[in-house]
């Protein structure tokens, strides 16, 4: 049988990331996948993500500052650029919010503008803005693709085993460890973290009482900019309907997506579908508020989220499992920070704030 400090399951952002920081930890890591690298089953895959930080909760403000500092930590690290910090724009909220947002982002000493929707157009001219818009240039684009890619092959270099099409079929604590059962065979670990999205509470049933996690299939679109040279930040419109976020990607257009409104689906009937009535209403969004794109020219994609019924994120440990799960759709920008938490619940590190225990 074969033994290792630690056994990872789940090579997303996460897992990979927290394998990484426990080989640099000092632990003999072995990560299982039941896909290959970078599949599309999950929520990991996709060239970029927004990285913002107008966020309300004090709290998780702060955990995105934390986390921008160890993201130029791996880029430091590893010679590759993971965030561009384009700037990022925040709309559609009453004043009072705008007001409350920035001077949250001020007392934190957080750069930061409020401008007029006029002064905002002008600066995002593919853009329409109501109301106050709350513009910070430390946001901007999470490099995903990229970044996972160097945060692996940094892995690997370190020791860690990446080991694919190799799914956890079981998982048992025998007295102070863990045994993973595969279809190679049984796996021991001193350790067991488990960072399988949306397959966690299958993962880990009969062992650890995960909370309800379901999955859902979002449906965002690519626009073509009507300017190729134009600039775009991450953005974010904080309608009271729904919601809508949005980032450039190089060589596919403006992402803009209507947050948390796709079907919860079962993991094995995903058929990456887009549902009609979703996606007028996406277009007719769009349509109204991005006069910068050809809505005539745009490709659907289909993403996943994982979500608990609480709404944070779960982040704990029982024995010698940890797991993190729950993130969402809006995990990405947190990926170093949450791979810290794993790593300091292995080794006993700092805690894990409370608000993500189960």
């Amino acid at each position: 049988m074969q033994s290792y400090d630690v056994v990872v399951i789940g090579a997303g952002a996460m897992g990979s990331a927290a394998a990484r920081a426990l080989a640099v930890a000092g632990r003999e890591v072995l990560v299982l996948e039941q896909y290959e690298l970078g599949h599309d089953r999950g929520g990991s895959h996709g060239g970029t993500r927004l990285f913002r930080l107008a966020i309300d909760d004090e709290g998780e403000l702060l955990r995105a500052a934390r986390s921008r500092e160890l993201w130029h930590e791996l880029e430091s690290e590893t010679g590759v650029q993971m965030l561009d910090l384009v700037g990022g724009v925040d709309h559609g909220m009453p004043e009072r919010q705008v007001s409350e947002s920035a001077g949250l982002l001020g007392q934190h000493g957080i750069e930061h503008e409020v401008l007029a929707p006029e002064a905002a157009a002008e600066r995002c001219p593919g853009m329409r803005f109501d109301g106050q818009v709350l513009y910070q240039p430390g946001s901007g684009r999470a490099l995903a693709s990229q970044a996972l890619a160097a945060i692996r092959e940094s892995a690997v270099a370190l020791g860690v085993e990446f080991r694919t099409g190799c799914a956890a079929t079981g998982v048992r604590v025998v007295g102070d460890g863990v045994e993973v059962e595969t279809a190679a065979g049984v796996v021991r670990a001193g350790q067991l973290v488990v960072t399988a999205g949306p397959w966690t509470a299958d993962v880990l049933a009969w062992v650890v009482e995960v909370p309800a996690i379901s999955a859902s299939q979002e449906q965002p679109r690519f626009f073509a900019p009507l300017d190729e040279s134009a600039q775009w930040p991450v953005f974010v419109h904080r309608r009271a309907a729904t919601p809508a976020y949005g980032v450039f990607e190089e060589g596919h257009g403006v992402k803009v997506g209507l947050h948390a409104t796709g079907p919860v689906i079962s993991l094995d009937q995903r058929d990456f579908a887009i549902e009609p009535t979703r996606d007028a209403a996406l277009i007719e969004y769009v349509r109204e508020w991005f006069p910068g794109v050809d809505v005539s020219r745009s490709e659907a994609i289909s993403c996943l989220y994982d979500n608990t019924t609480r709404g944070d994120f779960v982040i704990d440990r029982r024995g010698p499992i940890s797991l993190a799960t729950g993130f969402h759709g809006e995990g990405f920008k947190f990926v170093p920070l949450v791979a810290h938490y794993l790593t300091s619940l292995v080794t006993g590190g700092d805690p894990v704030p409370d608000v993500f225990r189960i």
